[in-house]
């Protein structure tokens, strides 16, 4: 009791302060989210998210030549397609010379020791800029899941160590799991986006993506149907454990800050890695703070990274892991 236990004791200096420290954040706690496109020399800056890329892939390999360096060992890929190649049924995500099968290709000829994770969804692929199929105004589940298993093998023989679900269609991992099998990809991995919620933070990489849903008739206006209502809490424990139960070797809560109390019931249930993704919209919001001088860029990006790893999360996928490299070294 006080006096003769005083807590700030333990406060006194930066070195008491580091030696005593619980959580720690470092380079290989990130999975860093990379936009590819079409073309040669190209490097977008992408309006809604400040010094974040869109890369061509000649430029994607400079990247990965960097990112190692930094000593950032995992890599998520997203992919613009141009609007040409888009349909309902997400045609050009089984096309075995498309962006994303030439994206971990280049990656793995660059640098065969980057971990390569793929988005597997059909809305970078949409016309309608949905995750999944379309029709009669809803979104088909299991149509979708049979395109998805497809996509995913896809992914594997191009050589994707992990393919990332993020669609939020029922059962979509066992039929993945499955097609993966099937094709003799036993060692392809699954991270899944188990408890997607439906939020209104993804708006700058829907921007990057050009993959918002379309405002047309007999068409959802939003995602809804299919990713969870943020109001829910106990459902996301069991759209995780629905998904390891399906094959899942890693699960993802997106997006991060909001849902930290997700992240804490998630890990505390389940025993596989528990990945977060620190989102778009958090990403730009505070880029736009420190632009006008109201935040501290480099404290609050700190701040929050390790919240979201004290939280539980064994995998950050973040749009500031190479600022946070520049910042700790």
């Amino acid at each position: 009791m006080y006096p003769l236990i005083r807590n700030r004791r333990l406060r006194t200096s930066e070195s008491i302060r580091r030696l005593i420290r619980e959580t720690i954040v470092t380079p290989d706690d990130f999975l860093v989210p990379l936009f590819v496109v079409e073309g040669k020399g190209i490097k977008e800056e992408i309006p809604s998210m400040p010094n974040y890329y869109r890369l061509s892939l000649d430029l994607l390999e400079k990247e990965i030549k960097e990112l190692w360096k930094m000593g950032l060992c995992a890599v998520l890929l997203f992919v613009k397609v141009d609007e040409k190649l888009k349909d309902n049924k997400g045609t050009e995500a089984i096309n075995p010379n498309g962006l994303m099968q030439r994206a971990v290709k280049t990656i793995k000829n660059v640098c065969p020791e980057m971990l390569v994770m793929t988005d597997v969804a059909l809305d970078p692929y949409s016309s309608y800029g949905h995750d999944g199929i379309v029709a009669n105004g809803q979104i088909l589940n299991d149509e979708t899941a049979e395109v998805l298993a497809e996509m995913s093998v896809s992914h594997a023989k191009t050589g994707a160590d992990f393919v990332a679900p993020s669609d939020m269609m029922d059962g979509r991992i066992l039929t993945i799991r499955e097609a993966l099998e099937d094709e003799g990809f036993t060692n392809t991995g699954i991270m899944s986006y188990s408890a997607k919620y439906a939020s209104a933070f993804y708006g700058p990489f829907r921007d990057a993506l050009d993959s918002a849903p379309v405002d047309v008739a007999n068409v959802p206006k939003d995602k809804k149907t299919y990713q969870m209502d943020y109001a829910n809490r106990y459902e996301a424990v069991r759209e995780t454990q629905m998904d390891i139960d399906e094959g899942a070797d890693i699960v993802m809560v997106k997006p991060g800050l909001c849902y930290l109390d997700i992240v804490r019931e998630i890990k505390n249930e389940v025993d596989v890695p528990v990945a977060v993704y620190q989102v778009s919209g958090e990403y730009a919001m505070l880029k736009a703070a420190a632009e006008k001088g109201w935040l501290d860029h480099d404290a609050v990006m700190l701040e929050q990274l390790t919240a979201i790893k004290r939280a539980g999360a064994d995998i950050i996928a973040s749009y500031f892991a190479k600022d946070f490299v520049k910042v700790c070294g």
